[in-house]
């Protein structure tokens, strides 16, 4: 495997930084090496320096390193205590609001922001169809799923799964329901389906568009950023909460020193912010 020098390691991260927002430091020198193999020899290229100087010219090219880099391990139902959360207690007041009722409204609206492969958006889809059950049908309901990378959003847009990866936070139970066996992958059902969208985004660039939302789950990314960059995307992702809306995070994250625009909450030993 082709070695990178730290030059190559300040110049590359420098760039990833600026088009993703995310950090690298010395020691992701081989994080770099192993995820960028593929494309030095599928570029034909000898060194770090010939692809560094290969992305000014190829916007292309430097999507592949965002998505190389970016793309993270993930599974169903992973930590299950937010999951846990949405069942017992955000899914639980939203109903209590009936203007969120499929009578002219705007629905339930949930964004998984950075949801890589999709299993958090899935994950989330399960959660839903279990505590509506047929009263589902009484919501407009739509998630969300966002990523930078091409081939995560690819992925999730089809819904199929590896045994493996199935194999990785659900139980038979839920595999039966949801998805559909087709021998060497496991795809998912159209029940699930008809409650999701995705869409490739890059959280350093406005997000607008995408409208408001109740919950928004933004866990683990925003912990490659630097403390300025963490501080705009929390700021912004406030602007989408509806009022009174729950932002969700990784476990080990705080929003202290951060932003002042969301209240800590504690439910079931689970943190979470609520918008003031």
């Amino acid at each position: 495997m082709i070695k990178i020098t730290a030059e190559e390691l300040k110049s590359i991260s420098e760039l990833i930084h600026e088009k993703s927002g995310i950090v690298l430091d010395d020691s992701k020198a081989y994080l770099l090496e192993s995820r960028l193999a593929p494309l030095l020899t599928e570029c034909n290229l000898d060194s770090f320096s010939d692809l560094y100087a290969k992305l000014h010219g190829s916007g292309s090219l430097t999507d592949q390193v965002i998505d190389a880099i970016s793309t993270n391990e993930t599974s169903f139902f992973r930590d299950h205590r937010p999951f846990a959360l949405l069942k017992d207690k955000l899914l639980p007041d939203l109903e209590k609001n009936d203007s969120h009722s499929g009578r002219g409204s705007s629905g339930i609206r949930i964004w998984s922001a950075a949801c890589s492969t999709g299993q958090e958006v899935y994950t989330i889809a399960m959660v839903v169809r279990e505590f509506f059950g047929r009263r589902v049908e009484n919501y407009r309901i739509m998630i969300t799923g966002t990523d930078i990378a091409d081939s995560a959003i690819v992925k999730s847009s089809r819904g199929e799964y590896s045994g493996l990866e199935i194999g990785r936070g659900l139980s038979s139970r839920m595999v039966d329901r949801y998805f559909v066996n087709q021998g060497k992958t496991f795809r998912v059902k159209d029940e699930l389906r008809a409650l999701v969208f995705f869409k490739k985004l890059n959280l350093l660039k406005p997000f607008d568009a995408l409208g408001k939302f109740d919950v928004i789950f933004c866990r683990n990314v925003a912990i490659y950023f630097s403390l300025q960059n963490r501080r705009r995307l929390f700021d912004r992702l406030a602007d989408r909460l509806n009022p009174g809306g729950i932002l969700v995070v990784g476990g080990t994250e705080s929003l202290f020193g951060v932003t002042d625009r969301f209240t800590r909450c504690e439910e079931q030993n689970t943190f979470y912010y609520q918008l003031k």
